[in-house]
């Protein structure tokens, strides 16, 4: 298997999210699908998370959460939301995706 390196915005395809208890927690409610290229990627399973902070001034921000999903093609992905994102900018990003061959 190879992963690839994407760092590409990914928009969110259709109103089903992936649930998590992590929602009271401040965690981003998580499409369940989404459009890349010319593909729709579909989460099939989180099998991880984890969360990503900046420094500012002496102070600790929360940045980016991050999810390594299962799709439904059988590949791997690493994503994330930016919640520091400015108006206008995407806010989720594909950062990887890890092929089956």
């Amino acid at each position: 298997m190879s992963v690839r390196f994407v760092s590409e915005p990914l928009h969110a395809a259709g109103a089903e999210y992936v649930t998590s208890p992590a929602l009271s927690q401040g965690e981003p409610l998580l499409p369940r699908r989404f459009r890349w290229r010319n593909e729709e990627l579909t989460i099939a399973e989180v099998t991880s998370t984890r969360r990503s902070t900046k420094d500012d001034r002496g102070d600790e921000y929360l940045a980016k959460h991050w999810y390594e999903v299962r799709l439904a093609d059988g590949r791997d992905a690493l994503i994330y939301f930016d919640r520091k994102a400015k108006r206008g900018v995407p806010r989720w990003w594909l950062y990887s995706i890890r092929s089956t061959d």
